[in-house]
């Protein structure tokens, strides 16, 4: 068995063995022709399917057909253009309708976003005169750095006068806001703000979850779809009474500390001498040569004696304006002289015309002839965010629980 060099239109020499069938190469005026000849020639040399009868057909093939073969090719390589560009024609024009809707939400953003954090509010959202948008958080922030600083506060944009009066509520960019998608902070899915923290909430499956056995001491925090499977192989619950004792105990003592804030007030309740009294806490400034803000109630009535609230902020800090961590102390001043000690209890609510979210805190102090005024107690409010809106408010509306023990 001999072998043949066969050389080829693209002047590359190939062995050949004698048993396989001969090659044959022909000159066709069309570049596109030669080239799927060749192709097919290959795939039938290496799949060994063609015989040399079948073969000797493609030798007389050509010049029954290669007059033909040019128009052929070319109508088949518009074809196939044909339908390259119409399978690409409807993913473009999705790609254009989400460049466009990205875009548009862009645009959105910027023109709906707070003129102060320069974000899309999650809340209210509140205008200036002029037209300008703010959100409920950054407002109350202005309004209360305007009241620390003694000035009048103003739109950042503008200048012009702001307040509670003033500012008005605009529905339409709240409704447009929350129809905006925004993403997940866990799946980073895109949803409208309106169903975004219901999702975040109950339906997300990348929202972090804690296993049921933490009660336990069980520490693991993931996913919510790996929860079945970590439940399943968490060991705690086959731990022994000494292994979560010391978890247990820890878990005690902060029920504990909740049932006796809770004992607190229904003692305090349950004295004989109890008292409520609505007040208001009104801004003033101090003689000194940098004036501090400071609030102060009317003198009001209660278990038979005359009684002031006042209150500061951040126990009298300097420049509390410059500071986002804010927060009010308030004291409990006698102002008529005791006959004799007395321990009163008091507590301050929301009360029925207020809308100040505090916690609950028993505070307590002994009064006497020499000692007329309680230390300032730390009002316990949430955060700062809180802080800002009382400070935001023209008066501060609370109400005062007072119980009395006379020694």
């Amino acid at each position: 068995m001999g072998k043949v060099q066969v050389l080829t239109c693209f002047n590359a020499k190939y062995d050949v063995d004698e048993t396989s069938p001969n090659v044959w190469f022909y000159a066709i005026p069309n570049k596109a022709m030669v080239e799927l000849r060749w192709t097919r020639l290959c795939e039938q040399l290496i799949g060994g399917k063609q015989t040399s009868a079948s073969f000797a057909g493609t030798m007389t093939e050509p010049a029954t057909t290669s007059s033909g073969a040019p128009a052929v090719v070319e109508k088949r390589c518009e074809e196939s253009k044909e339908d390259e560009v119409a399978s690409k024609k409807p993913k473009l024009e999705s790609c254009d309708r989400e460049d466009t809707d990205n875009k548009l939400e862009a645009r959105l953003g910027g023109i709906l976003c707070c003129a102060v954090c320069l974000d899309l509010p999650r809340s209210a959202v509140y205008q200036c005169s002029n037209g300008h948008l703010m959100c409920a958080g950054c407002f109350t922030h202005l309004l209360a750095d305007a009241r620390i600083r003694d000035e009048t506060a103003t739109c950042p944009n503008c200048r012009v006068e702001i307040s509670r009066s003033l500012a008005t509520r605009n529905l339409a960019v709240e409704k447009a806001v929350s129809e905006l998608p925004a993403e997940c902070q866990f799946c980073g899915q895109k949803y409208p703000r309106n169903s975004l923290d219901r999702h975040e909430v109950d339906l997300c499956e990348e929202r972090p979850v804690r296993c049921q056995y933490n009660i336990l001491g069980c520490g693991w925090r993931g996913p919510h779809h790996d929860v079945s499977s970590h439940e399943q192989q968490c060991q705690h619950p086959t731990h022994t009474g000494a292994q979560v004792f010391s978890h247990l105990q820890k878990q005690a003592e902060t029920a504990e500390e909740s049932s006796k804030t809770f004992n607190q007030i229904m003692s305090v309740l349950s004295f004989e001498k109890i008292t409520f009294n609505d007040l208001q806490l009104k801004p003033y400034r101090t003689d000194e040569f940098i004036h501090k803000l400071f609030y102060e109630t009317s003198r009001f009535s209660a278990l038979g004696y005359q009684w002031v609230i006042k209150a500061r902020l951040n126990d009298n800090q300097k420049d509390p304006h410059l500071t986002c961590n804010r927060y009010i102390t308030y004291q409990l001043i006698v102002k008529s002289k005791p006959s004799s000690p007395m321990v009163v209890h008091f507590m301050v609510l929301r009360g029925p015309f207020g809308d100040m979210r505090v916690d609950p805190h028993i505070c307590q102090f002994e009064f006497n002839e020499n000692s007329t005024e309680s230390p300032f107690f730390a009002l316990p409010l949430p955060d700062s965010a809180e802080c800002n809106k009382l400070l935001a408010a023209r008066i501060i509306d609370f109400r005062l629980m007072m119980g009395m023990v006379t020694k």
